[in-house]
């Protein structure tokens, strides 16, 4: 591993990404919106799966490869941002207001499978792991420098992640504040979906 001084660097630089809200703050918040607080922390916990598809492929040179190909970078982007916009004009043109269990777990469960997608087809987050990770790596430590970035990127992830649970929680406040109301869950729903489709198309419009 690198030495602590090194360490150190790391955590408090990944820990100023961190309080910077991002799209993945964004897309947990508006989860949260739309099916409340149990969706966001499933819609967390997804794209923390995500990120470690993420770490792995790029220990293992995947995300070289989506650097060094453009058009295949390109292709997986617009995947992701198509994938965003297809799961925001689905919340937009749901009308929402029910409250049954049942309705609760099954959307729990889609915000997770579908935000494990969202953060692997997102090809900015490997591009940002192969970026940031190997400056504080050391090839002259005992450890490998693959197992370094894994554990690295173990580090970025789990900061990440409790950035989005953050986002999660405050959003959860906000959405408890306005519940009661199937005019007002309608409209958040609303809200929800236009916030992943301009994620969406963000991510389409984005360069490298």
């Amino acid at each position: 591993m690198p030495p602590n001084h090194q360490l150190f660097a790391f955590v408090v630089a990944t820990a100023a990404f961190t309080l910077v809200p991002g799209p993945s703050m964004l897309y947990a918040a508006a989860r949260t919106v739309a099916a409340g607080r149990r969706a966001g922390l499933m819609a967390s916990l997804g794209l923390h799966c995500g990120g470690y598809v993420h770490i792995v492929a790029a220990a293992a040179g995947l995300a070289l490869l989506l650097k060094a190909v453009p058009t295949l970078y390109v292709v997986v982007k617009l995947a992701g941002a198509a994938y965003l916009v297809w799961i925001g004009v689905g919340m937009l043109l749901n009308r929402g207001g029910s409250g049954a269990p049942v309705v609760a777990v099954t959307s729990a469960r889609r915000a997770f499978v579908q935000s494990i997608v969202v953060e692997v087809l997102n090809p900015k987050t490997a591009i940002f792991y192969v970026a940031f990770v190997p400056q504080f790596t050391d090839p002259t430590a005992a450890a490998p420098v693959w197992m370094q970035f894994v554990v690295l990127g173990a580090i970025v992830n789990v900061l990440f992640g409790l950035g989005d649970l953050v986002a999660v929680m405050l959003a959860g406040l906000v959405s408890r504040r306005l519940a009661g109301s199937s005019r007002v869950a309608a409209w958040t729903n609303r809200v929800a979906g236009a916030v992943l489709v301009g994620l969406g198309l963000r991510l389409a419009v984005q360069r490298v």
